[in-house]
């Protein structure tokens, strides 16, 4: 794959191999990328080129890392191309993300590990057909869901709407397409879709494509609380593949 310049740095991300771990947090936002990596040890930064900044350090003594992939698919799915050809394999998305269906009004909630999401967007048409589920890996979603648990907090499992646009959940009266976009947040509500972001599809379709795992994990309150969970997991996931290969 022709992700790489002269120097051997991927053209968006501005990262070589050898520059991250392989196991990856993924927040939307790059400013959030120091807040994840204060949970590291031994954190530095790597680059920051455009919405993509990036962290290394390491968890139970292995390199891990945290990139942002700015908002929405397009932007997702090239940051994400580019640490997979960097060695990544291991993905998880934390971030915020709005509530759906009538369940996931729960005021106790704080927040959710998806398990899937709705391809609500078009990036990933163009890498395959939508009848192609957009799932997260089974081992990733347990780790989550474990941790959180450790953790004492309340996240629910469900499925994710990845939309392109914010103002078209927000303020869709405003918008000509209005009846379209309405009666679309309606069967996903009554579907019972639990939570809605921008980048998740594309994190599960890319993944599975390519061989790799990913979920997400979204706080509707705090995003600390989906920080400390995606932490956690990672924990859990090197002490399983340390396991696994011995």
């Amino acid at each position: 794959m022709a992700v790489f310049t002269d120097e051997g740095k991927t053209y968006h991300v501005r990262v070589g191999k050898g520059d991250i771990g392989r196991y990856v947090l993924l927040p939307g936002d790059p400013f959030r990328t120091d807040l994840i990596a204060s949970y590291f040890d031994d954190a530095k930064l790597v680059a920051h080129n455009r919405e993509h900044k990036t962290w290394t350090g390491t968890l139970n003594g292995v390199p891990v890392s945290v990139v942002s992939t700015g908002m929405g698919c397009p932007s997702t799915a090239i940051c994400l191309e580019e640490l997979i050809a960097c060695g990544a394999d291991t993905f998880i998305r934390v971030g915020t993300a709005g509530r759906v269906c009538d369940r996931a009004f729960d005021p106790t909630l704080d927040g959710v590990i998806n398990t899937a999401a709705v391809r609500d967007e078009g990036t990933t048409k163009h890498y395959i057909p939508i009848e192609y589920p957009a799932v997260a890996d089974r081992h990733v979603v347990a780790a989550l869901a474990d941790s959180a648990k450790q953790l004492g907090y309340n996240f629910i499992e469900g499925i994710t709407q990845s939309k392109d646009s914010f103002y078209g959940q927000h303020e869709p009266e405003n918008m000509p397409a209005e009846p379209w976009l309405k009666a679309r947040w309606e069967a996903w509500r009554r579907g019972n879709v639990i939570s809605s972001e921008m980048e998740s599809a594309a994190i599960f379709v890319i993944s599975s494509i390519r061989g790799c795992r990913a979920s997400s994990v979204m706080a509707y309150t705090e995003m600390p609380k989906s920080v400390e969970v995606a932490v956690g997991a990672l924990r859990i996931l090197i002490e399983q593949d340390k396991a696994a290969e011995k």
